[in-house]
């Protein structure tokens, strides 16, 4: 399993390409994986959002996101996890958040991923704040409805 926190753009086909070249579990033991990117939009609450800075709790951030891991990695028969979630600046077609999950079969491999992204969305401590084309910050005060 590996938690990534970063400012740097992600490039999500790269980071797969090269987690599964260099994982030694995952050589010849998995059939599915199932992979989520989140991306910014350019949009929010009926406004234009032109930026948007991501502010976490530096060791607490990763260690809730671990957590979330290990809970789906237990709940579903995943070999092994990746999520990758930018911090700092974005702007709009930024990856935000990188999910995988690797599992003998698909179904975990899905079960998996969507409950990580979705228990990350609900429980990782992380703040947003939104710059708007008027000039005007916000706080994002509610994530978009999930599934549960």
């Amino acid at each position: 399993m590996s938690i990534i926190l970063c400012e740097q753009p992600i490039e999500p086909w790269k980071e797969l390409e090269a987690y599964q070249k260099n994982s030694t579990l995952l050589k010849g033991k998995y059939g599915a994986c199932n992979i989520f990117t989140g991306v910014m939009r350019d949009f929010n609450q009926g406004d234009t959002v032109e930026s948007m800075y991501l502010e976490h709790y530096p060791g607490m951030t990763e260690l809730q996101l671990k957590h979330i891991a290990e809970q789906g990695m237990r709940q579903w028969s995943v070999l092994d996890c990746l999520i990758m979630h930018r911090v700092g600046a974005v702007a709009p077609n930024d990856t935000l958040v990188l999910v995988a999950c690797w599992a003998v079969h698909r179904g975990d491999a899905f079960d998996a991923c969507r409950f990580i992204m979705e228990t990350l969305k609900t429980q990782a401590p992380f703040w947003k704040k939104e710059t708007l084309a008027t000039g005007r910050t916000r706080w994002v005060e509610k994530n978009s409805e999930g599934y549960q």
